[in-house]
């Protein structure tokens, strides 16, 4: 009888000891093992913009990476130069006006996954879950909300879904000044909010092993190249068009500062300079007049002299930067060529600019 009651106590430890191993703590636990990691050749990123009321445009992004880890914690990087338009110039004019990506190369997504909300994945196969997470852009940080439908496609494969396009607003990012460079540029009116969908596959990282070392030290080298590697450009020399249209482009950006009264570059103009280097040496047939252009505070001899010395010293920029010295010319037009009145503090900023033209 004692021999009975041992082996049912014995059963029953049995019973209770696999129970616990295939409770949902530790499903969850086993799902996050190892941590995920985002394949892009199976993922999409897409937003949609509206122009002149009517009219919806539809972009993508052509690079982003991320991953998972076994904790939970989640980031997806963006390459905006990455943008996708399916036009060449339309790709330009929203990395140099819109997104500023000489300054803001990336955008961040970042979350937190809640294990035990898919400890049930692999029986259910799909579901539904609410997400909270964080969207830095263009210098900001914003939380969001949304659902996003999970679908476990295998053991080591799980789709994550926008289940309705999410609202972004210009405004939130300071990207209000961008949408009005692009309406400039383009003559269009443009609805200054975005919506974003997103298909993102997952792929369950394997054991550390030399290969997965390998593949961790190639993504983190990639990671550290300056993000305008990421953009989609014409291979190799650009012609006059192109060239022609994207020194109009940058000619809009308002990113070239100087000091009031002072013909000394700040430093934050570089990024935008050195852009406009790896540009002008995909235009290897062209010669470039770069134009200083004042304001009408002071007297015109005075302003004159500075947007000369203004224009030298972008011009003596781009020759330490190896440019040839030939290729480049430099002008000053003072406050003769306004591109907005001298009434508001608004329309004197525009007309204090730094402009690019081709001249042969």
């Amino acid at each position: 009888m004692n021999g009975v009651r041992f082996a049912w106590k014995m059963l029953f430890l049995a019973l209770v000891t696999v129970a616990l191993l295939q409770s949902p703590a530790n499903a969850s636990e086993d799902f996050l093992e190892g941590g995920w990691t985002l394949q892009r050749d199976a993922s999409s990123l897409r937003f949609q913009s509206v122009k002149n009321l009517t009219i919806v445009e539809s972009s993508s992004f052509a690079e982003f990476e991320g991953g998972i880890d076994d904790t939970g914690n989640a980031r997806v990087r963006i390459f905006l130069d990455s943008i996708d338009t399916k036009i060449d110039l339309r790709n330009v004019r929203m990395r140099f006006l819109f997104f500023e990506t000489f300054e803001f190369p990336e955008a961040i997504i970042t979350t937190k996954i809640d294990a035990s909300a898919l400890a049930d994945l692999p029986t259910v196969k799909r579901k539904t879950i609410p997400l909270a997470f964080n969207l830095d852009l263009h210098g900001v940080s914003k939380p969001f909300e949304a659902n996003v439908t999970v679908t476990y496609l295998s053991e080591d494969l799980v789709a994550v879904s926008s289940t309705a396009p999410v609202s972004v607003a210009a405004s939130d990012f300071a990207l209000g000044g961008g949408i009005k460079k692009l309406e400039e540029a383009a003559g269009v009116v443009i609805v200054p909010s975005a919506t974003v969908s997103f298909d993102f596959v997952f792929a369950r990282k394997s054991g550390e092993t030399e290969e997965d070392d390998a593949d961790d030290q190639t993504q983190q080298a990639a990671a550290s190249q300056p993000a305008a590697s990421t953009a989609l450009e014409p291979q190799g020399n650009l012609d006059n068009e192109a060239c022609t249209g994207r020194f109009e482009i940058l000619s809009r950006t308002d990113n070239i500062y100087f000091p009031s009264g002072s013909s000394q570059l700040d430093p934050r103009s570089q990024p935008l300079l050195n852009s406009l280097v790896d540009i002008i040496m995909r235009c290897p047939e062209l010669t470039i007049e770069v134009g200083g252009h004042t304001d009408s505070d002071g007297s015109d001899t005075s302003n004159l002299a500075l947007s000369e010395r203004r224009a030298g010293a972008v011009k003596q920029y781009l020759v330490s930067k190896n440019v040839p010295d030939s290729r480049i010319r430099s002008v000053g037009y003072g406050e003769s060529r306004p591109v907005a009145p001298n009434t508001s503090a608004e329309g004197k900023q525009r007309n204090r600019r730094i402009e690019f033209v081709v001249v042969e």
